[in-house]
C-alpha cells in the first residue's frame, strides 16, 4: 500500500506556511502536511518521521546539524528579489507561482537532489573550491595566499571568478552556498 508523503513546514511566518501548505495540497495530493512555527516545536514531534522539509535560510543555518544530512530532502525559502544560484533545492519567495511549483515538484519527484560537490559547484575549478572553503572559514586573502602558496593577486582573481560564476557577492551568501552544496560542513566553520 502506498503511503502519503509526509511534509514538515518549519516557518515562523504563518502566511508563508499556509501558502506552501495550500500549494502542496492543491498540486501534490495526497500529502500529509504539518506546520511548525519553530524548529523546537518541530524537533519535539519525531523529526525524522517526515519525508521532506520546508524551511527558511535562517532556520536552516541555525539548525544545520539537522538539515545538512537531510539537505536532499529540504527545500529552503530564500528572501531575495533576484534568483540566486545557491543550490538546486531552494525557492526564492518572490518567484512566480509556476516557478515555485516547479521547484517543489523537482524536490518531491526526484529520488535525491544531492550530487557530489564538484558537480554542483557551477564550474568552479578545484583551486576556486579550495579558496571558497578558506573564505567560508573566515580566513583573510593574505592568509589564503600564504596557505595555498599563491600570490595575493591570484587569490583576488579566484574570488572575482567565484563571485562571477555563482552570482553571489557576500561572504554569508558564499557560506550558505558552500553549506548547501556540501563544499564545507558546519564542523569547518564558526556559526
Amino acid at each position: 500500500m502506498h503511503r502519503n508523503k509526509r511534509i514538515a513546514i518549519i516557518l515562523a511566518d504563518t502566511l508563508q506556511s499556509l501558502g506552501l501548505q495550500s500549494l502542496l495540497i492543491d498540486y501534490f495530493s495526497p500529502v500529509e502536511v504539518s506546520c511548525f512555527s519553530s524548529f523546537e516545536l518541530f524537533a519535539n514531534t519525531g523529526s525524522d518521521s517526515y519525508d521532506y522539509y520546508f524551511t527558511d535560510s535562517d532556520s536552516w543555518i541555525l539548525n544545520s546539524e539537522f538539515f545538512l544530512p537531510h539537505r536532499s530532502k529540504t527545500l529552503v525559502l530564500i528572501n531575495r528579489t533576484k534568483p540566486a544560484e545557491l543550490s538546486n533545492n531552494h525557492i526564492t519567495i518572490y518567484s512566480p507561482q509556476e516557478v515555485i511549483i516547479e521547484e517543489m515538484e523537482r524536490l518531491l519527484t526526484s529520488a535525491s537532489l544531492s550530487t557530489p560537490a564538484t558537480e554542483k559547484s557551477k564550474g568552479l575549478s578545484t583551486r576556486e573550491i579550495d579558496v571558497l572553503q578558506l573564505i567560508v572559514k573566515g580566513i583573510t586573502n593574505k592568509e589564503i595566499a600564504d596557505k595555498l602558496n599563491i600570490s595575493l593577486n591570484t587569490v583576488l582573481t579566484h574570488r572575482k571568478n567565484i563571485t562571477a560564476k555563482l552570482g553571489i557577492k557576500t561572504v554569508s551568501g558564499l557560506t550558505f552556498y558552500a553549506l548547501m552544496n556540501g563544499i564545507v560542513s558546519t564542523d569547518n566553520i564558526d556559526l
